[in-house]
């Protein structure tokens, strides 16, 4: 029987990994798994190592704090790996976590097939690294087409097999009765760990206060996970006006952006989300300083949104840092609003673009077919 080890870092990973074993397991039932996973790896009767929430350490501080535990833990995720003796090792995203074990795994076992769903952002940060990856991963997926180029030019194995976020479907859900009517909405992202939530709530509730001096005629729902929701529920509890509302509901979520005026996000992969729906917005992101300085002198690009990255230019505004505060939102919102020929540019641009950057098929039956065939020879 062939085996499968699948390896992921975060929430986001388990879920990707999943739909593409989902797909697998649709065309080939022979095979047994074991992963470092989480919920969503689990719901699908496969047993992992560890407790997903024991590696996922957000930001660099963060990791320097706890490099031995981490060392700790690769080092035993990578023990359990080589154990198993898997025919392929599927690592997916969180680069700083799952690539070091590959790399230990591939040490230890030659025989082992790599392959790794989602490229680091080489892109924004040194492209030579693409030469030490070609070492130890046999084969790398791509989210988006112009990421290529760089394998390409060091003849490194990989397939775009596109973004799940752009990904269209049909599911339609009533929210008539969730709304007020009468009022437009603005979607908040203020983010899904509680450090981007300290800092960019209280910034985005003192835009809403600005703009409900303002305005009469907007709603505001902020987006957030379901363990994030209290706390954001603790800190706008003070909120004077009540013209707003909290989802976590994953189900209303996305209608609620495709019916959205328009969107302040964090910056991340949500604003994907944005851009598939058509909806204007600006990016905003605030971090720790120390953070902010080590990460600002190892980018190679100017932007941190992937639709400008693509672009090469600030199709959609960014305010990071001691821009990100509630009056330049404001600014930048009223902007929009005062100038509607702006927002039918952005739009449009923004169409081209994602366009640009969909594939024909699921990116998980793409991986899930890579996969097959490395296993099948």
């Amino acid at each position: 029987m062939k085996r499968i080890f699948i390896l992921t870092g975060e929430p986001s990973g388990d879920k990707l990994a999943s739909e593409v074993i989902k797909q697998i397991k649709l065309k080939e039932n022979n095979i047994e798994y074991l992963c470092l996973g989480g919920e969503n790896l689990k719901s699908l009767n496969i047993e992992t190592i560890s407790n997903l929430k024991d590696i996922t350490y957000i930001g660099i501080t963060s990791v320097l704090l706890n490099i031995f535990k981490i060392k700790k833990i690769i080092n035993k995720t990578v023990k359990k790996i080589v154990e198993f003796k898997p025919d392929i090792l599927f690592s997916v995203d969180s680069p700083d976590f799952s690539l070091r074990v590959a790399e230990k795994v591939k040490q230890e076992n030659p025989n082992i097939k790599t392959i790794h769903y989602v490229s680091p952002q080489i892109w924004v940060w040194r492209k030579d690294r693409i030469k030490k990856y070609k070492n130890y991963i046999d084969h790398m997926l791509l989210l988006f087409k112009f990421e290529k180029k760089y394998y390409d030019e060091e003849n490194m194995t990989n397939t775009f097999v596109g973004h799940p976020l752009l990904e269209l479907n049909s599911n339609k859900v009533d929210i008539s009765n969730i709304l007020p009517k009468n009022k437009k909405i603005i979607s908040l992202f203020p983010g899904s760990r509680i450090s981007e939530i300290n800092l960019l709530l209280p910034i985005l509730l003192d835009f809403m206060k600005l703009m409900n001096k303002k305005y009469n005629d907007f709603y505001f729902v902020f987006h957030s996970t379901e363990i994030m929701r209290n706390k954001i529920l603790d800190k706008i509890s003070d909120f004077e006006d009540d013209n707003y509302q909290i989802v976590s509901n994953s189900n209303i979520k996305e209608d609620i952006i495709k019916n959205s005026f328009f969107a302040v996000s964090k910056s991340g992969t949500v604003s994907l989300e944005i851009c598939k729906y058509e909806v204007p917005s600006i990016i905003i992101y605030k971090m720790n300083p120390i953070n902010f300085f080590f990460i600002k002198r190892m980018v190679n690009t100017k932007f941190v949104n992937i639709i400008n990255i693509i672009n090469q230019k600030e199709v959609i505004p960014e305010l990071l840092q001691s821009e990100c505060n509630s009056k330049e939102i404001f600014n930048s919102v009223n902007y929009f609003i005062q100038k509607p020929e702006l927002i039918n540019k952005q739009k449009e641009l923004v169409k081209k673009t994602v366009k640009s950057m969909q594939n024909d098929q699921l990116s998980s039956l793409n991986a899930a077919n890579i996969l097959l065939n490395y296993i099948k020879n």
